[in-house]
């Protein structure tokens, strides 16, 4: 039988050096297993992989840290047109807690985004992700886009490689003070910036 989770919704700067540590530990040991790569932005307390979120989401249960989802308000641009969204990214679940799933996440974070105003939850999953998400967008939580570009910078300026990478992922649009027909039509989005 599954524990209870609680849910901690708490804005960046309300975490304590302990959160992260605690944080940065869940996400090694939930990235690890699909490649190192995927751990390592989360050494010592780092516990952000790219951009740094200002709001989270984070499950607990009897063991610890369950779930954790990051949200950030930003202005990307799809196609050169300006559009506020609310990032959403740096998803995690415990791997005996899978079936919690993302529904759930978003369930808890949807009162914060429509609190900020926000007219859009956005988010990039990859590909492999496809059949997972896309049970979400048939319950009307969310649309999947694909055939859309993103562009994002790196995490840090490196001399061997160009500062920012086009990536062909999914597209998740999470509709909060808007219709999704109000969604700009597009083939690429630059996120300016890091991906959360």
């Amino acid at each position: 039988m599954r524990s209870q989770v609680r849910w901690r919704l708490c804005w960046e700067n309300e975490l304590q050096l302990s959160d992260h540590i605690e944080l940065a530990e869940f996400f090694r040991r939930t990235y690890g297993p699909t490649g190192a790569f995927n751990a390592k932005p989360f050494e010592g307390s780092r516990s952000w992989a790219g951009a740094r979120p200002e709001f989270r989401a984070i499950a607990y249960d009897s063991s610890g840290i369950a779930a954790h989802m990051g949200l950030l308000r930003r202005f990307i641009k799809i196609d050169g047109a300006d559009l506020l969204v609310a990032e959403l990214g740096l998803y995690g679940i415990r791997r005996d807690l899978e079936g919690l799933g993302i529904s759930s996440s978003l369930r808890v974070v949807r009162p914060v985004l429509q609190e900020l105003g926000v007219p859009f939850g956005f988010g990039t999953v990859r590909p492999a992700l496809h059949k997972h998400v896309a049970r979400l967008g048939r319950g009307g939580l969310l649309v999947v886009k694909s055939g859309i570009r993103v562009r994002s910078t790196l995490r840090d300026a490196l001399l061997d490689k160009p500062p920012t990478r086009i990536d062909d992922a999914l597209v998740v649009v999470l509709p909060v003070g808007r219709p999704i027909s109000d969604w700009p039509a597009g083939e690429m989005i630059d996120r300016n910036g890091a991906e959360l």
